[in-house]
């Protein structure tokens, strides 16, 4: 499996982030904090990164917040990178935001990832009386959010006159050292666009590989309407996957399946493989996964220990 565009002589390594759970769903709050340690020790050292997602609510289930969780999580194991997948654009000045990310970069030596998308959920913008315009506004206030954030990273003393974002002698020290990636979730034409102006990865959810096909000959499309090397930009895919060495507790994992999303990838690690292969060659290198099953942690063992490492033999 090598680099999209190489010839064959560079081996693109994969990693994976995990994405535990978002609340306390039926357990108390000493459980769940004891599952989230254990399951945080079981990827780290295997594993590159922790995400989390960033909604304010989703239906009547528990959601703890996602700016407020991650920054624990990137003090509870510094040895893994941390970002959000992804934080919604609508929920902050962008350029507290970029002021934040800074911040979070210092602090975890260097770990943060800065993903973020336009926002689609209107449900938690209405319950929280956060504004949710239209879909081209919102691409259009991530574009000039981004422009904001970017040049808050690198200059003093910003000025910035957008459509819907301002910033008069803007001035944002210490630096984040180095520069997070910015990582952008898109599916739309605009959004690819977006992608293409301004981000090092491009983020997914994977369900199909051929939606998959289509949506990376889409962002080659953007890229080269503006000029840009789309080998430039690292692919990841947030991925579910129940992961076990036998039948019967693949069954007894995937039994317990709930949520709004499908399974993902299912099988033993031999067929897990199997099943990454065709994604990877894709040129996606970093997959965020669910670890499904969790609190039982059979999926995430069997990912570090068994997938991860084949993948990357």
């Amino acid at each position: 499996m090598s680099v999209p565009g190489t010839k064959g002589c560079i081996m693109a390594r994969i990693e994976f982030g995990w994405m535990p759970p978002v609340g306390g769903d039926n357990q108390a709050r000493p459980e769940f904090m004891a599952n989230l340690r254990r399951g945080l020790a079981t990827i780290a050292g295997h594993f590159d990164s922790v995400w989390f997602p960033d909604h304010l609510q989703f239906e009547d289930h528990p959601f703890l917040e996602g700016w407020t969780t991650l920054t624990y999580l990137a003090a509870l194991e510094p040895r893994l990178k941390v970002g959000h997948i992804v934080l919604c654009q609508l929920f902050r000045n962008p350029a507290l935001l970029a002021k934040m990310a800074a911040t979070l970069q210092y602090v975890s030596e260097g770990n943060f990832v800065m993903g973020i998308g336009a926002g689609w959920q209107e449900e938690e913008c209405k319950a929280y009386n956060i504004p949710y315009p239209g879909p081209g506004q919102r691409v259009e206030e991530l574009d000039e959010a981004l422009q904001i954030m970017k040049a808050l990273w690198r200059e003093d003393h910003v000025t910035f006159e957008g459509k819907y974002h301002r910033v008069t002698n803007a001035f944002c020290q210490p630096k984040p050292e180095p520069i997070p990636p910015i990582m952008v979730a898109a599916f739309q034409p605009r959004m690819l666009r977006v992608v293409a102006r301004h981000a090092d990865w491009w983020n997914i959810g994977f369900s199909d590989l051929e939606k998959t096909r289509d949506l990376v000959n889409k962002l080659d499309e953007a890229c080269r309407a503006v000029g840009r090397d789309p080998k430039t930009i690292r692919r990841t895919a947030m991925i579910g996957c129940y992961c076990a060495p036998n039948e019967r507790k693949l069954k007894e994992l995937t039994d317990k399946h709930r949520g709004p999303f499908g399974l993902g990838l299912v099988g033993t690690p031999a067929q897990v493989i199997e099943q990454f292969k065709p994604i990877i060659d894709l040129g996606f290198d970093y997959f965020m996964v669910s670890g499904g099953g969790f609190p039982d942690t059979t999926t995430l063992e069997m990912l570090a220990h068994e997938v991860l490492p084949a993948l990357n033999s």
